[in-house]
């Protein structure tokens, strides 16, 4: 049986994830090791699960090719030597993530360039800013930076994830209510 009001439960379920997020977001700022490990374990799982997942289509569909095999083997023993080292897993994400923060600052940069003199190109240059100095701080004091640097960068991620789905959610609510 079908909801006379899908809005109205869309938007308590949106309330209720977006309290979750906004309370692990915090916990996780508060304790930033912990979710860089977190992040790391939970990221070497999805290794290990998307091995397995596709070492069953490969024995289903084309057992003896070697090639098709090397995928799973290679996420299945990748998860495995983070699930074994961990702290070496949470600088490689650190050194990832560096890299990744490094090319958004770069492409913020070039789309003000692009943009430039048009209104609201200086936002654009102030997300390449701010990517370049998160950039910087985790290569600095790599690796032990990213020992809780990744943490953070997940829990201010999930809180604010948190944060739009409250304010989502009560929108929804409003919406709700007035229709």
């Amino acid at each position: 049986m079908m909801s006379s009001n899908p809005i109205g439960k869309f938007s308590m379920t949106t309330l209720v994830v977006g309290v979750l997020l906004v309370i692990l977001g915090t916990v996780g700022f508060f304790l930033p090791y912990l979710m860089s490990l977190s992040t790391a374990l939970f990221f070497a799982w999805l290794l290990i699960v998307g091995g397995v997942m596709w070492g069953i289509h490969v024995l289903k569909y084309n057992v003896r090719s070697f090639l098709d095999w090397l995928k799973p083997v290679l996420l299945v023993v990748i998860g495995g030597m983070m699930l074994y080292s961990p702290l070496s897993s949470v600088a490689a994400i650190g050194l990832l993530l560096s890299v990744y923060l490094l090319l958004d600052a770069f492409g913020s940069f070039a789309l003000a360039n692009a943009f430039y003199p048009t209104k609201g190109w200086g936002w654009m240059i102030f997300n390449g800013i701010a990517s370049l100095i998160l950039a910087l701080l985790f290569l600095i004091g790599w690796p032990t930076t990213s020992l809780w640097l990744v943490g953070l960068y997940v829990s201010i991620s999930l809180f604010f994830d948190g944060v739009s789905l409250i304010a989502l959610g009560l929108t929804f609510r409003s919406l709700s209510r007035s229709s």
